[in-house]
């Protein structure tokens, strides 16, 4: 933020923009669900676009530690003691089989320990910058084509 030449408006920037893209995903879903697109023969575009939807949500999760101060501290832990209960990944979930622990659960794994520390920055960090856009640049390349083989965006029914 400091430590470059207009840091500050490039972070700004950057924050915007990922406000409006989180905006701008669940404005076009729901305008995909107004107008009926989910239905034959896009529900197969419609179940790629509703993973596309968390895993912009997933995006914004992990660049909000990336800044590195108290908010952002406290909001992924209690994000990540909320993996806990996911069912059957997390030990204190539903289904949870008897060998997963809290050293193996999905909080362990996202967090890279079992407390929020240096580790989970560069976990949070590698996940937001490479392995998170690579799967969504994935599976929007997927979304397009299915969009042009189903004939184009559909009109309202």
């Amino acid at each position: 933020e400091f430590d470059i030449p207009f840091g500050m408006l490039l972070r700004n920037m950057h924050r915007w923009a990922a406000h409006g893209m989180v905006i701008s995903v669940m404005l076009h879903m729901f305008r995909v669900f107004l107008t009926g697109s989910y239905k034959k023969p896009r529900e197969f575009n419609w179940a790629v676009g509703v993973i596309l939807l968390l895993v912009t949500f997933f995006l914004s999760f992990t660049g909000y530690l990336l800044p590195w101060d108290q908010l952002a501290f406290w909001a992924v832990t209690v994000g990540t003691n909320m993996a806990r209960a996911t069912p059957v990944l997390g030990h204190e979930g539903p289904f949870a089989p008897q060998d997963i622990t809290q050293s193996n659960d999905v909080r362990f794994a996202l967090l890279a320990g079992t407390i929020v520390g240096p580790s989970t920055l560069l976990r949070f960090y590698i996940l937001h910058c490479v392995a998170v856009p690579l799967l969504a640049s994935v599976l929007m390349a997927l979304h397009f084509w299915r969009v042009r083989k189903d004939g184009g965006i559909s009109g309202p029914l």
